[in-house]
């Protein structure tokens, strides 16, 4: 049997209808910004494989310290035990996060990260007696797949089967421009009529909800209104950090710190799964006590491993250095170009970037989904034409590794415009 003839019969892959998807592409390699299938295609891999590459595939640098690290200690138990690449990691990580983080729990991904905020949350006011227990979000956000994740997130329709098993969370809009003030409101009116502990949002891009985008002052706001009453303020970074937005973090934006954040996806370079869940050192505080039902009762098999420890010390060194960060603005001034010339194109609606994320969403009868049916004609067509862009619904975005070369995003560019002349005439 061939590789796609055993896919099928064996694997059954995400977000994925299996019975209508066409057929996986077998990648048999990458390197940078490029991925080479099993048929000799190369393909520019312009969303980061799902957002969590950062430097290119198959870098050397991050490679190498991964083999370093395999022949040393590749797994221990971190209940009891620890090692050098965790404690490494979680110093440089507090270096580089706003001042008020001072400790780090280590997970699996984005989800469980976003699990561990939540449930330090809740407990944080559990441990003190108090009787908060309501949780804040935006509409359309997206924090995950697991089930805290999933209660936090919008009403969003591929969660619809699980939503009787669902906790509940109140939902005020997001602050994108124009709904500030509507946003703010809905934010005072459930902290004046209920018993509030924690607010989650994803600062200035919400990622799967179609990279909706809205500004720091917005969400500083809505941060300082929700501390004063002593909500424990979430920042699910989980897209947004490393650089994305063209600053380490999104939250280096803002005036008002979050209590928490989550982080994961580019946490590695795109090497290895791993998550990690920072907090301040009050609310620390609230778990170190001699009560040991006070504990923070949480914890996975691979917590802090150090393989993936050792990536992301690799990584962290990689986005340090001048000439990552000069990638970095050299993208966000590519991206602002083509943005400039693009904007007033008739089968666009809305064309918006932050850093090194740019979005666009195409003009449908359709009202803009996940679900939109021009979702599937695009990503098609972008792969007959070499490029990974994977669309949320009438929605494009790009979001490549920082190695990428101009003439690279040049090819993604001259796809887009393409996408927006021939696959728009059939809409």
């Amino acid at each position: 049997m061939t590789l796609l003839e055993k896919d099928s019969r064996y694997v059954w892959h995400p977000y994925t209808q299996m019975k209508t998807a066409a057929p996986p592409l077998p990648i048999v390699r990458g390197e940078g910004a490029l991925m080479f299938a099993e048929d000799g295609k190369t393909y520019i891999d312009a969303v980061s494989s799902w957002w969590v590459n950062l430097h290119g595939h198959g870098h050397p640098h991050i490679a190498g310290r991964i083999a370093a690290q395999a022949h040393t200690l590749e797994q221990v138990i971190f209940a009891g035990f620890t090692h050098a690449p965790a404690v490494e990691l979680a110093e440089q990580l507090l270096q580089i996060l706003p001042g008020n983080q001072a400790k780090v729990f280590y997970s699996d991904n984005g989800s469980t990260a976003v699990e561990v905020a939540l449930k330090i949350a809740i407990q944080y006011y559990h441990n003190q007696n108090s009787l908060r227990k309501t949780i804040i979000a935006f509409e359309n956000g997206y924090h995950g797949d697991t089930f805290g994740a999933m209660s936090a997130s919008g009403e969003l329709s591929f969660n619809t089967a699980f939503e009787d098993y669902l906790f509940e969370v109140k939902r005020i809009p997001p602050p994108l421009p124009g709904q500030e003030k509507t946003s703010f409101k809905a934010l005072q009116h459930i902290l004046n009529t209920h018993q509030v502990c924690a607010f989650i949002f994803e600062p200035l891009v919400m990622g799967a909800g179609g990279m909706l985008m809205y500004e720091a002052k917005a969400l500083d706001d809505l941060i300082q209104q929700a501390q004063l009453q002593g909500v424990i303020c979430i920042a699910d970074e989980v897209m947004t950090g490393f650089g994305r937005t063209g600053k380490l973090f999104a939250s280096h934006y803002l005036h008002q710190q979050p209590d928490i954040f989550c982080l994961s996806k580019g946490l590695t370079g795109g090497f290895l799964p791993m998550g990690v869940t920072t907090c301040s050192q009050a609310i620390f505080d609230a778990f170190y006590s001699e009560d040991k039902t006070k504990t923070f009762f949480h914890g996975h098999s691979y917590t802090a491993n150090p393989l993936g420890c050792a990536a992301a010390l690799a990584s962290l060194e990689l986005l340090q250095h001048e000439d990552c960060q000069v990638n970095i603005q050299r993208i966000i001034k590519l991206h602002q170009d083509f943005k400039k010339k693009i904007q007033s194109h008739p089968n666009l609606q809305n064309v918006r970037q932050t850093g090194t994320i740019l979005a666009l969403e195409f003009k449908t009868a359709e009202k803009t989904s996940y679900f939109n049916n021009l979702r599937d004609r695009l990503y098609h067509f972008f792969i007959e034409n070499a490029v990974l862009l994977r669309p949320l619904g009438n929605v494009i975005y790009v979001l490549p590794p920082y190695c990428i070369t101009g003439a690279q995003l040049k090819r993604v560019y001259e796809a887009i415009e393409a996408a927006l002349n021939l696959v728009m005439k059939k809409e």
